[in-house]
């Protein structure tokens, strides 16, 4: 039988690549200079991907400022003071805030897209920020003339069309990033910021038909950033029978990192729907060490014991890099990473 295997989003970007955004951003350099090395990055990291045998791929997420701000850049009515984050070992990063109505997306997901299918004929499969996350642009107090309500109906509205535009395009998967849902527990031990975002998702999900919700998949784990995550330490049975309420087809588990594998297997054995096919994580990108194909292969083999084979997929935990100044992960290690993931899928699908 076959398991599917699909990476997550996210490449670390060359060290060239950063100088470059670096000296943009510094006057040093032109528009046209950068472009030319964002597009010399993405045709390497596609190149370089499909060399690991794997049969879905992304654009590596080279040219996004972020998985989570790529939509917002050049807005006029945002301003740097938002929601921080705080990673494990103290570092912060923190989402601008919305000063004014109406919210609008800059940049839209298909575009990615279409850059990508310029050097591929391969599928490719495109990540989405979640409406949830967004959400948190809105302050805690009322922006005068612009209600948090129209503010949602118009981040509904935007969310809906990013994921539109890459399905258009003809994306093999649309994956939201969701990676707030653990980290919601955190900051509300009482789930219900868990369940507003939910609530938030599932209106969005709500506009599509079941067989494009098929090719949309949901993203969960508890960060990933120079090699610290913020919410490791918030239980997965608080966050997935909620998860498993949400109507797509997929869900991208991390599971490579946790302490206690077959403990968070039992939980998706007892939530997963009977229609959603689970990709568990079997790489942990935070760890330098490179995982064998025989410890991929085991890694199946274990969750199959609890995930029907046809209803289980493989990927990473998280992705690489998921933030464009990164430079916790080598390049070299993340695609040796992958290669691994899709030969030791290819090895637990020969067993099974």
């Amino acid at each position: 039988m076959k398991i599917p295997t699909e990476p997550i989003g996210s490449i670390p970007r060359p060290s060239r690549l950063i100088t470059a955004v670096q000296a943009f951003e510094q006057g040093r350099s032109s528009r046209e200079q950068l472009d030319a090395e964002y597009q010399a990055a993405l045709q390497d990291t596609i190149r370089r991907l499909e060399a690991t045998g794997s049969p879905v791929l992304t654009d590596g997420e080279q040219t996004k400022p972020s998985f989570a701000t790529y939509p917002l850049q050049g807005l006029p009515n945002l301003v740097r003071e938002g929601v921080t984050v705080r990673f494990a070992d103290g570092h912060v990063r923190q989402l601008p805030r919305l000063v004014s109505g109406p919210f609008r997306y800059k940049t839209y997901a298909g575009s990615y897209l279409k850059a990508a299918q310029a050097y591929t004929e391969r599928p490719l499969k495109q990540a989405v920020i979640s409406a949830s996350l967004l959400s948190l642009l809105y302050p805690e107090e009322d922006i005068p003339g612009y209600s948090r309500e129209e503010f949602l109906e118009d981040l509904i509205r935007e969310a809906v069309k990013d994921i539109r535009t890459c399905l258009d395009q003809g994306a093999y998967r649309v994956q939201i990033d969701f990676t707030e849902g653990r980290l919601s527990l955190k900051l509300d031990p009482s789930g219900r910021l868990l369940e507003d975002f939910i609530s938030l998702n599932d209106r969005v999900l709500r506009h599509f038909s079941p067989e494009q919700r098929a090719r949309i998949g949901i993203h969960t784990c508890p960060g990933g950033d120079q090699d610290a995550t913020h919410s490791a330490d918030v239980d997965y049975a608080g966050l997935l029978p909620a998860l498993f309420r949400l109507e797509a087809g997929n869900f991208y588990i991390q599971l490579a990192s946790e302490k206690d594998r077959l403990r968070v297997l039992r939980l998706i054995r007892e939530y997963r729907q009977p229609n959603q096919t689970v990709f568990v994580g079997v790489i942990d990108p935070i760890n330098p060490r490179v995982e064998t194909p025989e410890e991929v292969r085991d890694r199946v083999l274990e969750a199959a014991e609890f995930i029907p084979p046809e209803r289980l997929g493989t990927t990473d935990d998280c992705g690489f890099a998921p933030f464009g100044d990164d430079t916790s992960t080598a390049r070299e290690v993340a695609f040796k990473k992958i290669r691994a993931r899709v030969e030791g899928t290819k090895m637990a699908a020969g067993k099974l």
